[in-house]
């Protein structure tokens, strides 16, 4: 039975007053919790629910609020962060610059009138151009990621008048049917094919496949308009490219005539130990994608952005394509004082130097436990622990958790655990990680009745199964 106004305004009211309260009584605390979980089951998806690792062994973990590299419960368990939103929090929670920068400009303006130049835009498509590689120039901002995606499949088939577009098996682009159709997970896709036409998966890493590929559709008169990659695959399992991998899909793209699209939305803003994953390996895009982090963790924001000429297409209609919400003052305020905090505080040195330290003790319980770690791999703060199969990595990701530290999986699997802290993460934080995970590893050993390995045995880096 639907309430009446009257009880619809309790509700909120009760609501709105417990967020502006810095302490929760009792009471409130278990009225939180458990309303969470009803909620969620009866108006949300009751199979999030089941889905999530977050669950301890004798309550429901509601997260109530975050601060540096950290997140506390409901109940004011705190949690060392190694999944940081895949890849959302690369600055930590609520960066203090970012939020002062976001609540100066709500007091100012929040949302713009949409039809006057709202200067923000400007000043923040201008640094893009000049933080990201190449002759990268011209940028059209977002909200998300996914639509970050949308907009450069769509700049692609504009410039080049092709309709075909290459993708790489194990790829995740997002949920949107256009973005869907570059997404490779067969789990994401089945339930909606068929989708947009014309996308086309081959292996990430095998060169000859791409070239075969290309050549065959050019072949048969169906020429491709772009290759969309991940410089590095985060929801396939953190997935490395071959050496000169990267550099070689330029050199077809260019061969073939078509435009390589690189989705950073994941590797981008000092995740990997460089500003933008690509340039490891000194590879431009035509058409890059930005997303996650560049809000600072603070604001949903991405953007998708180009060089000039293929943009001309786009200049003499600006209308498009467009977005209500993509651009506001408030998302380019925090997306701006998000660059600003990571090149003032160097976080792309930092996870560089944290991601080598924290590797390298990865590879080493890995040795001491090759039966249950059989592979880490990653760069920068992107790393990936690859299992023997799911249920092994989930029962890691649970003890884990019971012990204080959030991972996960991909979105359907804990074959491989992504390890993404925030940038900022102390040494002494990555040094304990390790340790909770080297007694979680014991646990997961004993209880599974396997025998204690030598710490001097080398595991060879397996392929990821997913």
């Amino acid at each position: 039975m639907k309430k009446s106004i009257e009880e619809i305004l309790e509700d909120t009211r009760r609501v709105l007053d417990i967020i502006q309260k810095t302490e929760l009584t009792d009471e409130e605390k278990v009225w939180i919790s458990e309303s969470a979980v009803s909620n969620f089951n009866d108006y949300v998806n009751p199979g999030f629910l089941k889905y999530r690792k977050s669950v301890s062994n004798d309550y429901t973990a509601v997260e109530w609020s975050d601060h540096g590299c950290r997140f506390l419960d409901m109940h004011g368990r705190s949690y060392i962060d190694c999944l940081g939103g895949y890849g959302t929090l690369n600055m930590g929670h609520r960066h203090p610059n970012i939020v002062a920068a976001v609540k100066a400009q709500l007091d100012r303006q929040a949302i713009h009138s949409q039809e006057l130049l709202d200067p923000l835009r400007g000043i923040l498509s201008k640094l893009l151009a000049d933080i990201t590689p190449g002759d990268l120039q011209y940028s059209f901002l977002t909200s998300s990621g996914t639509e970050a995606v949308e907009g450069a499949l769509k700049l692609a088939r504009l410039h080049t008048g092709r309709r075909n577009y290459i993708a790489a098996v194990d790829g995740f682009h997002g949920k949107s049917m256009g973005s869907l159709g570059a997404t490779a997970k067969a789990e994401f896709r089945r339930a909606f094919l068929p989708l947009v036409p014309a996308f086309h998966h081959v292996p990430f890493g095998d060169l000859s496949m791409l070239e075969k590929t290309l050549w065959s559709l050019d072949k048969v008169g169906e020429e491709v308009a772009a290759v969309v990659l991940e410089p590095i695959q985060g929801e396939g399992g953190v997935n490395l490219p071959p050496d000169g991998y990267l550099k070689g899909v330029r050199a077809l793209c260019n061969r073939y005539g078509c435009l390589l699209i690189l989705d950073e939305i994941q590797t981008g803003m000092g995740r990997t130990g460089k500003l933008w994953a690509s340039e490891h390996w000194g590879v431009v895009p035509d058409i890059l994608c930005i997303g996650k982090s560049f809000g600072g963790g603070i604001m949903p924001a991405g953007a998708f952005m180009s060089n000039a000429t293929i943009w001309q297409k786009m200049i003499p209609n600006p209308f498009l394509h467009s977005s209500t919400f993509g651009g506001n003052p408030l998302a380019c305020a925090a997306a701006i004082a998000a660059i600003h905090v990571t090149l003032s505080e160097n976080l792309p040195e930092k996870a560089a130097v944290t991601g080598a330290h924290f590797l390298k003790e990865l590879q080493q319980l890995s040795c001491a436990f090759p039966d249950i770690l059989v592979a880490v791999r990653g760069k920068g703060l992107m790393i990936g622990m690859e299992f023997p199969d799911d249920d092994i990595g989930f029962e890691v990701a649970r003890g884990l958790y019971d012990r204080g530290v959030l991972v996960a999986g991909t979105m359907l699997n804990a074959q491989v655990i992504r390890i993404e802290p925030p940038l900022t993460i102390p040494l002494d934080d990555v040094n304990r990680v390790v340790e909770i995970l080297h007694e979680t590893l014991l646990a997961v050993q004993a209880g599974r009745g396997m025998p204690a390995s030598s710490s001097k045995r080398s595991v060879p880096r397996k392929k990821n199964k997913q």
